[in-house]
């Protein structure tokens, strides 16, 4: 890699890993929320705080992630990658100030709020910048996925062991910071936006390389043609995976809580000089794991889309991802040992569908609508997939955890089932080709 891509890559790796390591930092303080806020006040009305109601609340905040991802790509081809990466990383710091002067639920919304919207604008505008900008644009990719999954996983880490030592309301203040500093850095690094757009046009487009329309009736006229193909299926599949990832996610450390081997430790028995009444919550650092260990998922479902059509893999994936949704609490009620190992697997197994639906995207959508494909597959993803923790909250609070699992294991059952019609379109057009 050139100068130009290093400069590009550290900018995007530096910047991906912090949105990814806010997004999942807030599962984290959703058991505290839950400890801390007995009712909301709303336009005069008191609503009482359960997991039906954090999870809407989360949910919204999540769901402007996804959906401000299709305006975001058209906004960065006005104004470019540089100032929009910069004004998510500004706002994101910005909304987790705001976190942490919260003195109700209502102004913890509202910051979800203020994250989610400056936050969604990353993946068009990181995307676009790698696919411009890198000459070796799939060695930055590469990097790029790498630094997300570590932010999910490390700065969960990160944040659990902060709230070892500080309150909630803190730690958020403290994480703050770095999007500031962040941000900074990405006023004042130097690269060229576009110094790999020759390359890009060489091989007839990158998947990531901007929507191609130029007016709404474009954009319309575009967005039809793809959801009468084959994109249709693969939406289907990416909302299915974004409702199962969230539903999961969204309430794990709070469910852990309950189970054997994960009571709270008191720091002073662990080291005896420590005072100060803090505690070691287990489940923080297996849920950190859990998401840390995705890292191996990422290169498991590139691995895959190299050796395989990426239908045949998500349909493999999302039917042990159905069976491990609902192995998970016998599993537990075995002990934290099992756990772990299971936990383990079930990290590697959650993420390794990612590359191989964006595979898909690309190969079953044109490639001068591939920008606004992506679009929509973030739209999918984190937009309609943020349902997945209203859900999860829902069913918690007026179900149980079992019927949780089974529900997210019937949504895994889902992708399987379309990823499976796409392997028989794919025939019958081959079929059809060879006649």
């Amino acid at each position: 890699m050139n100068g130009n891509d290093r400069s590009i890559v550290g900018l995007v790796t530096l910047a991906h890993g912090m949105v990814h390591t806010y997004e999942l930092s807030i599962p984290i303080f959703v058991s505290i929320w839950l400890a801390e806020f007995d009712t909301l006040q709303l336009a005069g009305m008191e609503v009482a705080v359960t997991q039906a109601t954090l999870g809407v609340i989360v949910t919204a905040g999540y769901a402007l992630f996804g959906i401000g991802a299709l305006p975001g790509g058209i906004v960065v081809d006005r104004v470019g990658s540089r100032r929009l990466i910069a004004a998510c990383l500004f706002g994101m710091g910005g909304a987790f100030l705001l976190l942490g002067v919260a003195q109700n639920l209502l102004a913890v919304a509202v910051a979800l709020l203020a994250w989610g919207a400056a936050a969604s604008v990353y993946h068009p505008a990181g995307l676009t910048l790698i696919s411009k900008g890198v000459t070796e644009r799939g060695t930055g990719f590469a990097y790029h996925g790498i630094a997300g999954n570590l932010g999910i996983g490390l700065g969960q880490l990160v944040t659990a062991t902060l709230l070892l030592v500080l309150d909630w309301t803190t730690v958020a203040l403290v994480l703050a910071v770095p999007a500031g500093v962040a941000g900074l850095y990405a006023l004042r690094a130097e690269f060229d936006e576009t110094a790999g757009v020759e390359n890009v046009a060489a091989d007839g487009g990158g998947s990531e390389a901007g929507t191609g329309v130029d007016s709404f009736g474009e954009f319309a006229a575009a967005s039809r043609h793809l959801f009468v193909g084959a994109f249709a299926v693969v939406f289907v599949i990416v909302m299915a995976n974004g409702l199962f990832y969230r539903g999961v996610l969204t309430f794990l450390p709070n469910l852990l809580e309950g189970l054997p081997g994960f009571e709270p430790i008191a720091l002073s028995a662990i080291a005896p000089g420590l005072d100060g009444g803090g505690t070691l919550n287990p489940e923080r650092y297996f849920y950190a794991g859990l998401l840390l260990v995705g890292v191996a998922g990422q290169y498991v479902g590139g691995k895959l889309t190299d050796r395989l059509p990426p239908e045949y893999g998500i349909a493999a994936t999302f039917a042990t991802l159905a069976v491990l949704a609902l192995a998970f609490l016998p599993v537990a009620a075995l002990g934290i040992g099992p756990l772990l190992v299971f936990g383990a697997l079930f990290g590697v197994t959650l993420f390794t569908p990612q590359p191989l639906y964006q595979a898909a995207v690309a190969d079953h959508t044109p490639a001068e609508t591939r920008g606004l494909s992506y679009g929509y597959t973030y739209l999918g993803g984190f937009g309609v997939g943020a349902l997945g923790g209203a859900l999860a909250g829902a069913i918690l609070t007026y179900a149980d955890a079992g019927t949780l699992f089974a529900t997210l294991a019937g949504i895994a059952l889902v992708a399987s089932a379309f990823a499976v019609v796409l392997i028989h379109r794919e025939r019958r057009a081959g079929d059809a080709t060879e006649a």
